[in-house]
């Protein structure tokens, strides 16, 4: 399969110098890249992130949420599944601006607009032909919740026509170790405990191959 994998926390700046982002590392989607290399599969790795690439895979590196979606728009063509593993931003400055904003004693207001929704957009797109295959792509999701995860979750894989979500809690982010939750569309909920992000990455990869075939 050629899978295309986002990673990383993206970036929105305010000024040349500020921007918003959050707390993910990146680590899962790098965990992916390597599990679906060393699986046999050709990936092409989308990052945010500060991380050094996986050796082998095909990197691209890019800042922010709109960064992002052009990436994937680029190369969602030719894939034959697309993991989102990347905490793209909800919201980006409505005008940053081109100069460092100077400190003053004021209070700053920052007008924020909502960011395109990358994961939408592909499960919309997921059935146009793809190379000289034809087909749907498998899209696959992840989904943050603080509160009823598996709820939360199960209603993102239906809203946005997801092949298949995997849920974790805050908990995760920057943990060595953790809890997700596994849901393809056809299929109940599979939860893997306490596991190190390698542990995840390779089930993940196996499950997705058993879908795709």
């Amino acid at each position: 399969m050629r899978i295309l994998i986002t990673a990383g926390g993206t970036r929105e700046y305010i000024d040349p110098v500020r921007f918003i982002s959050n707390a993910s590392s990146g680590r899962m989607g790098y965990a992916l890249a390597r599990a679906a290399q060393k699986a046999g599969h050709k990936v092409t790795l989308i990052s945010a992130s500060d991380l050094q690439p996986p050796v082998g895979v095909d990197f691209v590196g890019v800042d922010s949420a709109a960064q992002m979606f052009e990436a994937v728009k680029k190369f969602f063509a030719k894939c034959d599944c697309l993991i989102m593993a990347a905490a793209v931003s909800d919201y980006t400055p409505a005008r940053p601006t081109k100069t460092k904003i100077k400190r003053t004693d004021r209070p700053l207001t920052i007008k924020l607009k909502p960011t395109a929704d990358i994961l939408k957009w592909a499960g919309k797109h997921k059935t146009r032909a793809r190379g000289t295959r034809h087909g749907a792509r498998i899209v696959v999701g992840f989904a943050l919740e603080d509160k009823t995860l598996r709820k939360q979750a199960e209603q993102k894989l239906k809203e946005k026509n997801l092949d298949m979500i995997i849920a974790n809690t805050p908990a995760a982010i920057g943990a060595v170790k953790s809890t997700v939750h596994i849901k393809t569309a056809h299929s109940g909920w599979t939860k893997i405990e306490n596991a190190t992000k390698t542990t995840i990455a390779k089930k993940i990869i196996a499950t997705i191959e058993k879908t795709f075939h």
